[in-house]
């Protein structure tokens, strides 16, 4: 068994098809897959269940792959320290970042470690703050750019504290509180809402915020991200609440749009975070990146 049959197996239990594993890890199909029948000789089981149409991880196979991981993950790690004990960071570095990130400019933050470390690879995934804290901490993240709701931190990670900013309502152009110098949530728990996906920590935010003030408010569309949202808004199809860091740049770019404070709205905190334990050269470079003090051990 060697490592590069671990890959195989890997790369086939995530795409679920040989051709497109072979192509992910640059060989041809009949190599990759006489290197895993040869494996399975070896282990004196069967790791992929096969049909014409389908394949899927046998019993067997899971179980191998959960091991396998971590032996890659291992052998990665150590190509990258010893590649850091002469200066040298080397790779992968896999970030995640919420689509509504303000505190940070996040292309141009992977501009300048790209820069000072060329020799890393970088892959870049957006999705929900809850999902990716999980992620990191589950080591599939090395590190997290996440928004959540205040007194509410990422629990078993290592963080820094961003940014905190408020909410603002943003309402089309026309509308009666257009032009208003601020607003409180009684005044607007009638409206209609636009808003993301309930149960998501971008949800939660204005959810709680409602129920803090004893309102109960009307969400009549749900979307996952945030140009869908102010699409809707500006046809004049609901109100919605955004955190300002955010939006105020997109707003002054769309005449369609008004933002108004809300006194008494939801409040966010964007945060940084990565794992406790034993971070990666390319994650502790890109902590240096952002001046990120941290302590060690």
């Amino acid at each position: 068994m060697d490592l590069q049959q671990m890959r195989y197996v890997v790369a086939v239990a995530e795409t679920r098809n040989f051709t497109r594993a072979a192509e992910r890890c640059d060989v041809v199909q009949s190599s990759l897959s006489h290197r895993i029948a040869g494996l399975e000789r070896e282990l004196g089981v069967r790791l992929f269940a096969r049909s014409s149409r389908r394949v899927e991880l046998t019993s067997a196979g899971a179980a191998f792959v959960v091991r396998a991981r971590e032996c890659l993950a291992a052998a990665d790690g150590a190509v990258a320290d010893a590649a850091a004990a002469t200066g040298v960071v080397r790779g992968r570095l896999a970030v995640g970042v919420i689509v509504t990130a303000a505190a940070v400019d996040v292309p141009e933050l992977l501009q300048r470690y790209r820069a000072r470390h060329p020799d890393v690879r970088v892959f870049l995934r957006s999705g929900r703050s809850d999902d990716m804290a999980a992620a990191v901490r589950g080591g599939d993240l090395d590190i997290a750019f996440l928004g959540l709701p205040e007194g509410e931190p990422p629990s078993g990670v290592e963080t820094v504290v961003l940014d905190h900013d408020a909410h603002v309502l943003v309402v089309p152009a026309g509308h009666r509180l257009a032009g208003s110098a601020r607003v409180g949530l009684r005044e607007i728990a009638d409206e209609t809402f636009v808003d993301f996906v309930a149960g998501t920590p971008a949800r939660d935010q204005s959810d709680q915020a409602f129920a803090a003030a004893g309102l109960v408010r009307d969400v009549a569309y749900e979307a996952g991200v945030v140009e869908l949202i102010t699409r809707l808004v500006a046809r004049g199809l609901g109100v919605a609440l955004l955190p300002s860091a955010y939006i105020r740049p997109l707003a002054a770019d769309d005449p369609g749009l008004a933002l108004v404070p809300v006194v008494d709205g939801p409040r966010r905190v964007e945060y940084l975070a990565w794992s406790r334990f034993n971070p990666s050269p390319a994650t502790r470079a890109m902590l240096d990146v952002l001046g990120v003090r941290r302590q060690e051990g």
